[in-house]
């Protein structure tokens, strides 16, 4: 045998062996970017937006692949007869999630107001693909539980993206009502001439006009000098007067706001614009109300729309501003503040102070009816753009957004056509999913800051430890026994509203020995100030354990070396330790 044939085959060999043993990474067709899942089993592109049905496939999905961390439930029926789903995140395994702090986020309760479903589906999927990663996940799962309600307004939702529609319709729900007063309910809605799905502008030559179009960019019409003639003139919104009152798109879907229908502060429709019957008169707004009354862990909420990047606190209305008393203000202000670091180009702004006013708002709602530290973040800001932030509707910015980062995708371009009462028309504009509604580019990377912040503020709802317990003998068999409460997060198991009207139950810290003979709540271990629970001494009621701080108590116990102490919380869960 000769030696290059040896060779060879030695060659062929090694070769053969190398490509047998390559390890699985070399086949790897990902790099695990931080944050993010590897290789997740929910595959969703966070890039789109989603139709009701593809909101709840994707819930489905959730539920069906992490049974252990996700449970998905119909809460009520909208209108029309969809169901409004929630899922409840937590780490089944490690108690019930009832019995765990929770964090309430909902979305999309104006129905053009889109993306929030997206990003509390966001929340959903990357708590569970995320869990068996982070650690921080993982510990937050154990101890805290989300209820994430993509959308409130499913019916609408739909209707905004599968019928023709502007940037800001339809704001309601699907219910039909007569807004001209002509007896007749929604009989002059949009028409869309142009038949592309989106209701965009009509303009017309006129004598008197008093717009040109650029010379530099015909798609932005500019309003001439006051002394100067004009071309066009703008006619609004496309459509027709189909009903021959001489208006034209006056009796559509609506007009009622959703976000003005809660049992908080409430006002009739000629006080307060929008609102409907009477408070939690919508089917949907109802479903979300019960529900919460059935979770009284709710401790933080969340509440999702558009447009303007504001992470924005209660009261709606200055007549309700002393309901934020100055203690509950320092625990919104500490998270908000964080919140903006988190979010680039948004804003911590009061609503009545720096927005406008709100009465029967869901935001004051949760906080004033409940006690539950509630934000809602106006998503979208055209900071997000070129890092300037010039404000929604600066039509320069906008052109410029079509023009070097969506291609032209956002824009109708300006064509003819023949209006049954208007004539010779032009038909164009901006789309309906653009300017509100993120460019898909920039979708996934607001979800996730917002998501951050969403759980920042979660993981600052209550968290109870027994960090001390001290055993004095005091002979004749009796003990005196006394344990610190830890609450190791900013927010209090109460509220200063939820104290003030008494919404939630005491906190229990109670003893499991053979007999207990006294119980009380230390006031001052220094000075031996306390004060005694005569009535069932072995369970004391404490109103309040403030955030960063503890609270002590002690019992004079006989009968067995052995004991158990339990802190229960509604909005604080549960604490345990065993002697």
């Amino acid at each position: 045998m000769n030696s290059k044939y040896i060779q060879n085959t030695v060659l062929l060999a090694i070769l053969s062996f190398l490509l047998n043993i390559a390890p699985a990474d070399a086949q790897e067709k990902f790099f695990r970017a931080i944050g993010t899942p590897h290789q997740p089993e929910v595959q969703v592109s966070w890039n789109r937006y989603y139709t009701y049905e593809g909101m709840v496939d994707i819930m489905e999905k959730i539920a069906k692949a992490y049974p252990e961390l996700a449970k998905m439930e119909s809460i009520g029926k909208s209108y029309e007869g969809r169901d409004i789903y929630v899922l409840t995140i937590s780490d089944f395994n490690t108690g019930d999630p009832s019995k765990k702090p929770a964090m309430y986020i909902d979305g999309n309760i104006h129905s053009n107001e889109i993306q929030g479903t997206e990003f509390s589906l966001y929340t959903a999927w990357y708590l569970t693909e995320m869990f068996d990663e982070l650690d921080f996940i993982k510990e937050l799962l154990e101890d805290k539980t989300f209820y994430i309600n993509p959308s409130i307004n499913p019916d609408a939702r739909n209707d905004y993206m599968n019928q023709p529609n502007t940037p800001h319709s339809p704001r309601s729900g699907m219910i039909v009502l007569d807004n001209d007063g002509d007896g007749k309910a929604g009989e002059d809605g949009f028409d869309d001439i142009n038949e592309d799905n989106h209701i965009t502008m009509m303009i017309r030559k006129s004598p008197t006009g008093r717009y040109i179009k650029d010379p530099l960019d015909d798609r932005k019409l500019i309003r001439v000098a006051a002394e100067e003639k004009g071309e066009y003139e703008m006619l609004g919104y496309e459509g027709i007067d189909t009903d021959g009152d001489g208006e034209v798109n006056e009796d559509g879907i609506g007009y009622y706001d959703p976000n003005r229908d809660w049992g908080w502060k409430w006002q009739p429709d000629y006080i307060q614009r929008g609102a409907y019957k009477y408070p939690f008169s919508l089917p949907e707004n109802r479903a979300v109300m019960e529900f919460v009354m059935k979770h009284p862990n709710i401790a933080g909420a969340q509440s999702y729309h558009n447009y303007g990047g504001m992470i924005l606190r209660g009261p709606g209305a200055e007549e309700d501003a002393e309901t934020y008393n100055s203690e509950d203000v320092a625990i919104y202000d500490e998270i908000a503040k964080k919140g903006e670091e988190m979010i680039p180009g948004y804003r911590y702004l009061v609503v009545y102070k720096d927005l406008y006013s709100v009465f029967g708002g869901e935001l004051d709602w949760f906080y004033g009816g409940r006690g539950v530290y509630t934000y809602s973040n106006e998503l979208m800001v055209s900071y997000l753009y070129f890092h300037e932030n010039k404000g929604r509707g600066n039509q320069d910015e906008e052109l410029k957004v079509d023009r070097y980062l969506t291609f032209g995708d956002a824009f109708v371009d300006w064509d003819e056509y023949d209006h049954p009462q208007y004539g010779k028309i032009e038909i164009g504009g901006f789309k309906k999913n653009f300017g509100r509604a993120h460019p898909g580019f920039l979708l996934e990377q607001d979800a996730h800051r917002n998501m951050a912040f969403s759980i920042y503020h979660a993981y600052h709802t209550p968290k109870l430890s027994i960090s001390d317990v001290k055993e004095e003998n005091l002979g004749g068999g009796l003990k005196q026994v006394t344990a610190t409460i830890y609450n190791e997060r900013l927010m209090p198991t109460h509220s200063s509203q939820d104290l003030k009207y008494k919404i939630e139950r005491p906190d229990y810290i109670s003893i499991s020995v053979a007999k207990v003979l006294a119980g009380m709540v230390v006031n001052d271990e220094d000075f031996n100030k306390v004060e005694e629970q005569e009535v069932n001494p072995e369970t004391i009621k404490v109103k309040n354990i403030p955030g960063m701080e503890t609270v002590k108590v002690r019992w004079i116990i006989s009968g067995g070396r052995n004991y158990s102490i339990k802190v229960d919380s509604a909005k604080g869960g549960i604490a345990e330790w065993e002697s």
